[in-house]
């Protein structure tokens, strides 16, 4: 059976939506529309390579083609982009601001010595905060490995951005955990 045109048109359109611009490295040239970590900021123009373009950056609408045009937008809007980062910032800060002064209390199973017979991860501290009304993921959470013992742990928490704030963990055993072991 032939194929209809619009068959043959739906080939077509995957083709011409793969050439991008290449920039003078040889990676794709795209605009940052939202910043990305370890990559750019919000309105800088960045070479990728291809890949991380078409499968990432694209579909996800964190970029954009890095036109002639939109290069004069970002340029008309660059002070406003930058009021609206600064108040974004200013959100974080008093985010960390207000994590300093909280502490969130986890209960583990313990032996007598204060070893946990788990242990305390990220996964934990962000259920502990969700229950105080703070809401992160366990990725902002930086552990230099996971919590083993009893104690107090100021644990560092980075929010994005250059942004980084702290909250205490204290690590408790658990209230039923040595009444039914003794």
């Amino acid at each position: 059976m032939p194929k209809t045109t619009s068959q043959i048109r739906e080939k077509r359109v995957p083709r011409r939506n793969k050439r991008l611009p290449k920039g003078e490295h040889g990676g794709i040239e795209l605009l940052l529309v939202q910043s990305v970590e370890h990559l750019g900021k919000q309105g800088d123009v960045v070479q990728v390579k291809p890949g991380y373009a078409n499968n990432y950056l694209l579909p996800q609408g964190l970029a954009t083609v890095a036109s002639e045009h939109h290069k004069r937008m970002v340029e008309k809007h660059r002070a406003r982009l930058a009021e609206i980062q600064k108040t974004r910032l200013a959100g974080l800060q008093a985010m960390a601001d207000s994590l300093a002064q909280q502490s969130v209390t986890i209960e583990a199973n313990a032996n007598d010595e204060g070893h946990l017979y788990g242990s305390v991860g990220a996964t934990e501290i962000v259920a502990a905060l969700k229950r105080a009304n703070v809401t992160l993921t366990t990725d902002q959470i930086r552990l230099d490995g996971p919590l083993r013992e009893l104690g107090l742990y100021t644990v560092k928490i980075h929010l994005g951005q250059d942004v980084n704030g702290e909250v205490k963990v204290w690590v408790v055993p658990s209230v039923g955990g040595d009444e039914s072991a003794g």
